[in-house]
């Protein structure tokens, strides 16, 4: 279950994104990234940020904790910037966060040793599976703490729900974006990544994925009228893309064969 904590003080913002996230402490204690509702790319990213970690989660992978992160209006008393004010405002109820990594440092190719093959494989895999554009050598958005590698920021991924009338295409597309992923060179271990991934994912973890995202960011897409058929599409979306998921692994493979 994703906990619920609310927004206690705003303490700086990140400019390396363009929706302006920020490190916000709730009132656990703790410091988050938060990502705003009312940033330009609005509740679809906050959806692809939540669905796609929870999957990479469910893969094994290290994604830093996500929660729901309620603002209260009173948050924006004391913030002097217009451009600040403005998101926080836009953005007052339920908004998503993730734990904040103390210390931690951007991953950097040429870094040694590299990830093994197993986990780049299984970056990879997962990456082509949720559509992330975002992983690629100029936006690695992948993190070194605590000697290990969590991946951030996936809400570029999953971009078919920008277009609800090709969605059922789309859940087969190859995903030739692959090709720019900084981990690709490193992911020898495809097959194996995709065995895996199906032993841990199927319809019934998927459809509890997606239940918790939230009625409230939902129910500002039109697309099928309420959240409830919202969800069911998703869940067709993400069964589809796995039950033919030999199609983008093929991309890839094909994809490697250029570099090796």
């Amino acid at each position: 279950m994703i906990r619920t904590v609310t927004a206690s003080r705003y303490i700086a913002p990140l400019r390396e994104g363009g929706s302006l996230p920020a490190v916000v402490e709730a009132d656990d204690g703790a410091l988050y990234v938060m990502k705003f509702v009312g940033a330009g790319q609005g509740p679809k990213a906050l959806i692809a940020e939540l669905i796609a970690g929870e999957i990479g989660r469910a893969l094994g992978l290290n994604v830093p904790e996500l929660v729901f992160m309620e603002l209260s209006p009173l948050l924006a008393r004391t913030e002097r910037h217009e451009e600040i004010l403005d998101l926080l405002r836009a953005s007052v109820g339920l908004n998503l966060g993730m734990r904040f990594l103390p210390g931690a440092f951007a991953y950097n190719p040429l870094l040694q040793p590299p990830p093994p093959a197993d986990l780049a494989s299984t970056i990879v895999w997962f990456d082509a599976f949720v559509t992330n554009v975002d992983r690629t050598d100029r936006n690695v958005n992948l993190l070194l703490w605590q000697q290990a590698l969590w991946l951030i920021d996936h809400g570029a991924a999953l971009y078919f729900h920008h277009d609800w009338a090709t969605y059922h295409e789309r859940a087969r597309s190859p995903f030739p974006h692959i090709a720019h992923h900084t981990l690709l060179q490193l992911a020898s271990e495809l097959e194996a990544a995709d065995a895996h991934a199906h032993r841990l994912l199927d319809a019934a973890r998927l459809a509890a994925i997606v239940a918790e995202t939230p009625d409230v960011w939902l129910a500002l897409d039109a697309a099928f009228g309420n959240p409830a058929k919202l969800r069911a599409a998703y869940v067709a979306y993400l069964t589809e893309r796995l039950e033919n998921s030999a199609i983008f692994v093929e991309e890839a493979l094909r994809a490697r064969r250029v570099f090796v």
